[in-house]
């Protein structure tokens, strides 16, 4: 019998880049595009840090969709944000109800923020006016919340999981859904994750000293500091067949410090491994690598290392939080769905990688020496298989290997 194959059926994003496929892909594929113009997309602001402090965000700009009534209980900015990306997607999913049923499809989601912003104000509202908002609801704040707000959006009687592992969450959420897939508890899932901002995280990160007061800078010499970003992306995940074919997930737990990476990357190498090593694939036959490249002074230097002894100093790769931010719980999603539309031809005809934009100071203890620039393009080549890196706190590691096109093409 032949191996179960997974595909990314059908692609929901939004973030500080924009609010659509189209939107996203013609600002980060266009030819004429320029790297002060990408840089604009994180903007400083003082709004989000108690003493008034500058720092980096990558916001989504505009009214979100409002929430119907019925849906009220789960009125919050993380899933307002989380309909933007599903009204793209609708149609394909009710496709797939239409074929699967509605009991068949599972919804699998990654976050790290969930509606703590909507708690937030309404603790700045009671310490103000004294009371709580009437239309505040505490369930918005559970981590759940999401998954569970959009298998009841959508009618599903399947499993609705969020996965909450840091920065590391909405990576994983792939390797579930391909066991809930092959265990038969599934025949599709609605995968990804969305997470908005709020000051708690940016707190959090500004505490630890790992808050850039400037665009975060991967791999220089002059990082210092991550910038926060929002948003996320939802997919459709089912075993019939489409240009991007999700291909295995490396994972490895290497539980080294609550807060801070292993020095030397050795847990995410071996989620990299895992990857290969589950999909069958040679280092050599991996194109190029979306980096986690937070910008902070010990990830990047230990991603390099490990990506180096993985793939050699010279593959091509890029990390795009220096455009969208890091967007935490979300990042596996938002990340994994900006090489959905690199891979993609109808979003990318001309072929170009997503760019990595710092100063071009490469650090002392960095060894990757083939950054991607603007206007950069990947080969023709196909099948076209790269990786994707998610390291998170408590050494969570994920690797998402994709792949464009078929062994025959």
């Amino acid at each position: 019998m032949d191996e179960r194959k997974y595909y990314l059926n059908a692609m929901g994003i939004c973030c500080n880049l924009g609010r659509s496929k189209q939107e996203i892909a013609q600002i980060l594929f266009s030819p004429s595009v320029g790297i002060d113009h990408l840089k604009s997309f994180l903007r400083q602001d003082t709004t989000m840090l108690k003493d008034g402090e500058a720092c980096y965000l990558g916001r989504i700009e505009g009214d979100l969709p409002q929430m119907p009534d019925d849906f009220i209980r789960y009125n919050s900015r993380n899933n307002r944000m989380m309909l933007l990306a599903l009204f793209q997607i609708q149609q394909d999913i009710d496709n797939a109800i239409e074929q699967y049923g509605e009991d068949r499809i599972g919804v699998i989601l990654g976050s790290s923020t969930s509606g703590i912003e909507d708690g937030e104000n309404a603790l700045f509202a009671f310490r103000d006016q004294g009371t709580f908002p009437e239309d505040y609801n505490f369930g918005v704040q559970e981590i759940a919340d999401g998954s569970e707000f959009l298998a009841s959006y959508l009618g599903l009687g399947n499993i609705a999981v969020t996965i909450s592992t840091a920065c590391s969450s909405s990576a994983k959420v792939f390797a579930y859904a391909q066991e809930m897939m092959d265990a038969g508890i599934c025949d599709a899932v609605i995968v990804g994750g969305m997470d908005s901002l709020c000051h708690l995280t940016c707190e959090g990160f500004h505490s630890l000293g790992a808050l850039s007061a400037n665009r975060c800078n991967p791999f220089s010499k002059n990082r210092n500091g991550i910038s926060i970003g929002e948003g996320g992306a939802l997919f459709l995940m089912t075993s019939n067949p489409a240009p991007v074919q999700m291909v295995s997930v490396g994972e490895s737990s290497d539980g080294y410090s609550m807060t801070a990476p292993e020095p030397q990357g050795l847990g995410a190498e071996k989620a990299m491994r895992h990857a290969l090593q589950k999909a069958t694939l040679s280092a050599d036959q991996i194109a190029y690598v979306n980096l986690h490249g937070t910008s902070t002074p010990h990830n990047d230097s230990m991603e390099s290392q490990a990506v180096s002894r993985v793939f050699g100093d010279e593959i091509p790769c890029s990390s795009s939080k220096s455009i969208v931010g890091h967007t935490l719980g979300a990042a596996g999603a938002t990340e994994i769905a900006l090489c959905w539309l690199m891979m993609s031809r109808d979003y990318n005809p001309h072929r170009y990688v997503l760019p990595h934009l710092w100063d071009g100071e490469r650090g002392d203890d960095i060894s990757l020496n083939n950054f991607a620039k603007v206007g950069d393009r990947m080969g023709d080549t196909a099948p076209f298989y790269i990786i994707s890196n998610f390291c998170a706190f408590g050494g969570s590691n994920a690797s998402v290997i994709l792949k464009y096109g078929t062994d025959n093409d």
